[in-house]
């Protein structure tokens, strides 16, 4: 089989003048905001309603506040986490994917490794902190090391699953031709696992916030964890908030960046999930 007649057999249903995903982001992004107006109305009726004091609850408007005081300090602090999880998403995804294709290409180490990530997997973090620190430092090295293993298990998990579970159909049609088995890893197998692998970022990307602020909690110089616990440490829970809602920022934007670019690796998984697209699969 040549490699025109195989890429031809695995993207012919893809549908032509596949829609913009704008539209899609517009949608999730409008979403987004009314769910932050409905938080923050609540929060602000709880304030009315018990006065708690600044120091247990501060109002939305000091939390604003700091933004207003302290940009530049909250911007230094934000930018080291966020080099902190970029660093560890390319990293741990890079991994499982890596991990995920040598578990398809050899089965029998598949075998073996499969159970030692399901052990490591059970560890929580809390209890893997402490010893990054201890082994990476206070540095941002213990901190890429935290997100990298938090971001490679779904990762792994997910894209290793989608490559056994290709269709045995699919896997019988590829059998009877030439291709070798690394050809069919290749040009089947993984091709149609990559709606696991964009599955399994998905779960990733609200995790990687995760990482790197636990081990700036542990122990760091910098970070918005290290803000956190700086502030938490002199009562000023409005600083404490200003880091929270930062951090929850970021979590959105990585996981938007990444349902951006599912639809760029998998147009055809996407679209046969659009009704929009269903005449167009039905087109000669």
């Amino acid at each position: 089989m040549r490699t025109g007649d195989r890429h031809a057999c695995i993207f012919a249903a893809i549908p032509r003048n596949f829609a913009p995903i704008g539209p899609q982001m517009a949608a999730a992004i409008h979403g987004a905001m009314r769910s932050l107006a409905v938080l923050v109305a609540a929060w602000q009726a709880l304030i009315w309603a018990f006065a708690p004091p600044r120091y247990i609850l501060p109002a939305p408007l000091d939390v604003l506040a700091v933004f207003r005081h302290r940009p530049l300090y909250l911007l230094d602090h934000m930018l080291v986490t966020l080099g902190e999880i970029a660093a560890g998403f390319v990293a741990g995804t890079v991994l499982g994917i890596a991990t995920a294709l040598c578990i398809a290409a050899f089965p029998r180490l598949g075998r073996l490794v499969w159970p030692i990530m399901l052990v490591l997997q059970a560890f929580p973090v809390f209890v893997i902190a402490p010893l990054l620190v201890l082994w990476f430092g206070f540095g941002m090295a213990s901190k890429v090391v935290m997100t990298t293993l938090i971001i490679f298990f779904p990762v792994a998990s997910y894209f290793a699953d989608g490559l056994r579970r290709i269709e045995p159909a699919i896997l019988d049609a590829t059998a009877i031709t030439e291709a070798t088995h690394w050809q069919a890893l290749r040009h089947v197998r993984l091709p149609l696992a990559l709606p696991s692998l964009v599955s399994g970022l998905r779960v990733a990307a609200p995790l990687a916030p995760l990482g790197a602020v636990i081990g700036e909690w542990v122990g760091a110089s910098a970070g918005l964890g290290f803000v956190m616990v700086q502030a938490n440490a002199r009562m000023q829970t409005d600083t404490v908030f200003a880091a929270m809602a930062i951090i929850a920022l970021l979590t959105l934007a990585l996981r938007a960046a990444v349902d951006w670019l599912g639809p760029l690796l998998t147009p055809w998984a996407e679209a046969d999930d659009n009704p929009r697209h269903l005449n167009e699969w039905k087109r000669p």
